[in-house]
């Protein structure tokens, strides 16, 4: 019956053995299969396998007839790992070597994994490890069998721990077990605390620092892990000794190892492209870096503190140039008075006791760190910011304070400051790597950056979470963009302005999905002739309307002008030399020369103009030469003209060619039908938001048998 038995041919792997047909019993387990088939043709140590790789226990059902099925050495079996367990104390240091390498691959099945741990196979490798090195080492694969998470990572001696670090601390190995000794260290370390101290005795980032120097990157990757892992794992009494001194510790571990510069020179800024596992560890390394300011981010600020508030005085000090004025010196309402209207320009929310500002967490005593690093080592940009608003009208000041404090906590969520690393990830900067106070600095540019983005828009108090926004979107484009350097990454923000990031929300929202849709794209050409037709109306009113040119003679004196305008009913151009540049419209009357527009044959632009052909203006300069165009009529005829500037170039072109019933392609025009179509595509889609437009129209219903509904007008 089809549905009990299927039948299929099955393929020996073994040499010798023949290929045979067999009926593949559904519902007789599949071990008493492998048994029966196994000693039917005398084969040892084998199972199921189909030709694509799934497992046949979990899709036997899927099997039809004439399925192929694949008969191989099975790496589950108790046998399998009793042999291997026997070749790898073979005598024949071949036999031993090659039994180690079939170790290998056999110990990624969990099955194996476990009968092999089970015979104290981690014990036996751990011995050969101790005893032999050289030839042996590379072949012995302990994280395969480890990975499994059968046995502990505390089973491990100090003995091993040591020869394992003594492969790294070697300035000469072979570099297979190089790589597998600091895979097994940066694996001891994140698995087993117990183990971290004791890997942390026998290695440190001074010894590491050699191995990032190489060329090899799996060697940098895996060595980079190490590190991390260390940092990652370090116990938290040690962790909290670490974060007490901030970023200033980090800094000067990453100064006095040269680890950063090292990092940058040999591994960032190396020709071999960066993998994604050195990505990965890379970022992990920034977020580490950057967590070491979680304590600061997580401190509030005690206003009794006087050391705490001394930092207070001294951007205060530093803002207005003022000497710390002696306990005796006026009054204490005078003294109140004076700290009070600095600390308002100073844009401190509480203007009285402005330590109360830094009590919220986040951003804690990181915010005011962050103001007065800028206030020492960016002192005139510093003054300038505080004394540019203390100088606007309150409602346009931009109050560096509150705004410190808030950027200070929107950079803490960007580069995810006291969060774990993602184990994913691949996002780190580069520009981080090269200045040890990045964050700091990164603070420095993104400050400058919101005074500037809340002048470019004319910003209140009320509008202070817009700007805010937009600075986020500014600095995540930056980001996105890899700066390699934070130059680099302030140029980069030069180039997103407010202006530009309107411009790009705009781009955006039209080249959404939705904007791409064949209905959208219909409607949008039903009324591309609408707006254009709108486009040569208004280049006609302002051909009416006349424009005043300059007369450049072959001597290039441009003292003589002419005027030019398009009569009412669109049939005639009215022109005439003046003698000075007119202060409003010329009337028609004044003009004394006329051109028919049925006369005119054609519009002539750029080199291909008569005047631009002429000897004198061979040493005319590029722009002129752009701002030339001619008007042919009867036969060889031209009136020719130079545009005061390139928008009246695109309108006279536009308009010329228009009236002669040819298409307007100046830039001018593309960017005039680009905005007003987008807006009018808004305006009809206004009432359509967050409703799906379907792709194709809906279907038409069928005709009614009959119209008696209808209603009877008569």
């Amino acid at each position: 019956s089809p549905l009990s038995a299927k039948l299929c041919i099955l393929k020996s792997s073994q040499e010798g053995k023949l290929n045979v047909a067999l009926f593949f019993q559904q519902k007789k387990p599949l071990s008493a299969i492998i048994k029966e088939v196994c000693d039917g043709r005398r084969l040892e140590g084998c199972g199921f396998n189909f030709l694509d790789p799934e497992n046949s226990s979990q899709n036997r059902n899927n099997i039809k007839n004439g399925s192929i099925l694949r008969l191989t050495t099975s790496p589950v079996s108790l046998s399998t790992a009793l042999q291997l367990h026997e070749r790898i104390q073979s005598s024949s240091m071949d036999a031993k070597l090659e039994a180690l390498k079939d170790l290998a691959n056999a110990s990624r099945d969990i099955t194996f994994a476990q009968e092999f741990i089970n015979l104290d196979g981690i014990s036996l490798l751990t011995q050969m490890l101790l005893m032999h090195f050289s030839s042996q080492a590379k072949e012995i694969s302990i994280l395969c069998l480890m990975d499994h998470g059968i046995i502990s990572w505390d089973t491990f001696s100090v003995a091993f721990i040591k020869k394992i670090a003594s492969f790294v601390n070697k300035s000469a190995m072979d570099t297979a077990v190089l790589q597998r000794s600091l895979a097994i260290l940066e694996s001891m370390v994140l698995n087993s605390q117990d183990l971290y101290h004791k890997v942390a005795q026998e290695i440190t980032i001074g010894q590491l620092i050699p191995h990032l120097q190489g060329t090899d990157q799996d060697i940098q990757t895996y060595t980079v892990a190490v590190i991390n892992a260390l940092f990652l794992k370090a116990p938290e009494e040690k962790r909290q000794v670490r974060l007490k001194f901030s970023y200033l510790e980090m800094a000067h571990i990453l100064a006095q190892k040269q680890l950063r510069s090292i990092i940058l020179t040999n591994v960032i800024r190396n020709p071999t492209p960066i993998n994604d596992e050195m990505a990965h560890q890379l970022y992990v390394l920034q977020v580490l870096t950057f967590n070491l300011l979680e304590d600061r981010m997580m401190t509030k600020m005690d206003p009794q503190d006087q050391a705490q508030r001394d930092i207070i005085f001294e951007l205060r000090r530093i803002a207005f140039d003022v000497e710390c004025e002696p306990n005796n010196s006026g009054s204490i309402e005078k003294r109140k008075s004076m700290y009070t209207r600095d600390y308002k320009k100073l844009g401190f929310i509480n203007h009285v006791n402005p330590a109360v500002d830094f009590t919220q967490i986040p951003p804690g005593m990181l915010a005011l760190d962050n103001m007065l690093y800028f206030a020492r080592h960016h002192q005139d940009a510093y003054i300038r910011i505080v004394l540019e608003n203390s100088s606007r009208e309150d409602k346009h000041e931009c109050p560096f304070g509150r705004s410190s404090i808030e950027l200070t906590k929107m950079l803490c969520e960007i580069l995810k400051v006291g969060e774990l690393p993602s184990e994913n990830c691949h996002d780190f900067h580069p520009m981080f790597f090269t200045h040890d106070r990045s964050f700091a600095e990164f603070f420095c540019i993104c400050i400058q950056l919101l005074n500037k983005t809340w002048k470019e828009m004319r910003a209140t108090n009320e509008d202070f979470n817009k700007v805010m926004q937009v600075v986020r979107e500014q600095i995540m484009r930056a980001l996105s963009l890899k700066p390699n350097s934070l130059d680099q990454f302030k140029s980069r923000l030069q180039n997103l302005s407010y202006t530009e990031i309107l411009k790009i929300r705009q781009s955006e929202r039209m080249n959404q999905e939705d904007f791409q849709s064949r209905p959208i794209l219909e409607l949008r050409e039903k009324i591309q002739p609408e707006i254009m037709e709108l486009i040569k109306q208004q280049r006609l009113n302002r051909l009416c309307d006349g424009t005043c040119f300059r007369k450049i003679s072959s001597r290039r004196r441009q003292d003589k002008f002419w005027y030019c305008r398009l009569s009412p009913n669109h049939k005639v151009l009215h022109y005439g030399d003046l003698e000075e540049s007119p202060q409003g419209e010329v009337p028609h009357d004044s003009l004394q020369d006329k051109l028919p527009v049925a006369d005119i044959k054609a519009v002539i632009t750029g080199k291909d103009c008569p005047h631009m052909k002429e000897k004198g203006a061979l040493k005319q300069n590029k722009e002129v030469l752009e701002l030339a165009f001619s008007v042919l009529y009867e036969s060889d005829e031209y009136l020719n003209f130079i545009a005061p500037d390139k928008h009246e170039y695109c309108v006279w072109t536009d308009g010329l060619n228009a009236l002669l019933g040819k298409e307007m392609t100046s830039d001018y025009t593309k960017s005039d039908l680009d905005t007003l179509l987008s807006m009018e595509m808004k305006l009809r889609l206004l009432d359509l938001e967050n409703i799906q437009i379907p792709d194709a129209p809906p279907p038409i219903p069928k005709e009614p048998s009959n119209y008696d509904f209808v209603y009877d007008c008569n």
